[in-house]
């Protein structure tokens, strides 16, 4: 950051750029090594956290769009990290639920996903590293009011 402005340096917002830039390398170098990607980190992490769930409802909590979550899905169904069936209550609605094998892999992309993070904030502390966990979730929660 030496040959960076300073007047980009001080901006906390500048920064935050900057580093979801090396943020999303990671993860998306973490998922890929576990043969998957951070959407399907988020469907099998919303089903194992909620439990079964509509598609529609898995686009709500995991912030996808439904195209994105039919995909993906998909893809984890061939993959059988899911089963996927029509709601009897509703024919109209397809819901999702978490496999054995997929739990196993949500288990495999958390370790993934957790060297990610250690790489990431390495020349953080661990205090620092909930302290920091804790302003950011403070931050996006202020703004997704």
């Amino acid at each position: 950051m030496e040959n960076t402005p300073e007047r980009l340096t001080g901006k906390p917002s500048w920064l935050l750029t900057q580093l979801s830039v090396h943020a999303h390398r990671l993860a998306t170098e973490a998922f890929t090594g576990a043969g998957a990607r951070g959407y399907h980190y988020r469907v099998l992490a919303a089903l194992d956290e909620f439990g079964t769930a509509s598609q529609a409802d898995l686009g709500r909590r995991c912030n996808m769009d439904r195209s994105d979550v039919v995909a993906t899905v998909t893809a984890l169904q061939e993959r059988g990290f899911v089963d996927r069936a029509q709601d009897p209550k509703d024919r109209r609605r397809n819901t999702v639920t978490l496999t054995e094998p997929g739990k196993a892999q949500l288990d495999r992309l958390d370790e993934a996903l957790d060297q990610a993070q250690d790489d990431l904030l390495a020349p953080l502390p661990e205090p620092d590293r909930r302290t920091l966990t804790r302003l950011l979730g403070t931050l996006l929660a202020h703004h997704q009011r």
